[in-house]
């Protein structure tokens, strides 16, 4: 039997490698993708090895940057006849007020937009009967307003605001893209993989990556990579979740996102925006 082949953005380090090794012990194809070319290389080997399974191929690409991302879905459609899960997992919080060479917000451009590209450049590879899409959003998004732009001003940025818009962000383009795709086969899934240990937030230094563990560990909820996995490779594998659509996950069960995320309005508002900026539709 083929096996399914999943494909995993941010796969070198924290939840996407955890995601990739554990995938990769259940037999699944994999294909990494990562920013850096000799890091994302050396992890594909590493879990190759571990996992005893060589169906597995990188690729590097800055999902900020959404020529990038279109190239990248190109080389991907050219070298694998059919791919079966695709799995939104790298992401970035930025501090610091930082545009795009396409003019877009840093945040926005990494958090969503080359998501949005990359799914929608993907749909039509995404064969199986039972194909599935997983966004990796975050429990921030519960603190986002909804105002989600394109924040072409220093003094108009607010990191941390701009990063729960843009948590929230995934979980609008999950609901929009299940009711889009009804019909075709296709599960899409949000999911929060809580408080993990990983190197998420390093970007902005030390003394802020160190606030951000310091957070989850009073909380008592900081993860290991491989237990914020779980979620994602229940959603990624699971027949008990075979069919599910629209959904947002966390601990393997169904949760309730936030009032906003089921605002029609705002899912095809974020959509007609996202159309906007990257110039591809569904």
């Amino acid at each position: 039997m083929d096996q399914d082949t999943c494909l995993i953005t941010g796969a070198t380090s924290g939840i996407g490698k955890a995601t990739a090794l554990a995938l990769a012990g259940k037999n699944y194809g994999l294909i990494l993708v990562g920013r850096n070319e000799e890091k994302t290389a050396r992890v594909c080997d590493e879990i190759k090895r571990k996992a005893q399974n060589g169906n597995m191929s990188s690729y590097v690409c800055d999902l900020s940057a959404l020529r990038d991302v279109r190239a990248l879905a190109a080389r991907i459609k050219a070298d694998h006849n059919r791919l079966d899960i695709l799995i939104n997992n790298a992401g970035a919080r930025f501090l610091r007020y930082q545009l795009t060479k396409e003019g877009i917000e840093m945040t926005l451009a990494t958090n969503h937009l080359g998501h949005f590209v990359l799914t929608l450049s993907l749909i039509d590879a995404l064969k199986s009967s039972s194909a599935r899409i997983i966004n990796v959003s975050s429990g921030t998004h519960y603190s986002g307003n909804g105002v989600i732009e394109n924040i072409l001003s220093a003094t108009d940025y607010d990191g941390r605001k701009q990063y729960s818009n843009s948590k929230l962000a995934n979980v609008l383009f999950t609901y929009a893209l299940a009711e889009k795709l009804k019909g075709r086969g296709i599960a899409v899934n949000a999911v929060d993989p809580g408080g993990v240990a990983t190197n998420f937030a390093r970007n902005n230094g030390w003394t802020h990556w160190l606030k951000h563990r310091l957070y989850y560990l009073r909380k008592g909820k900081l993860l290991t990579p491989a237990q914020g996995a779980e979620t994602v490779v229940y959603l990624a594998s699971s027949d008990e979740v075979k069919g599910v659509t629209g959904r947002y996950f966390m601990d393997k069960k169904e949760k309730r996102s936030s009032d906003i995320s089921y605002d029609k309005a705002m899912q095809e508002k974020l959509w007609a925006f996202s159309v906007e900026l990257s110039g591809i539709d569904i």
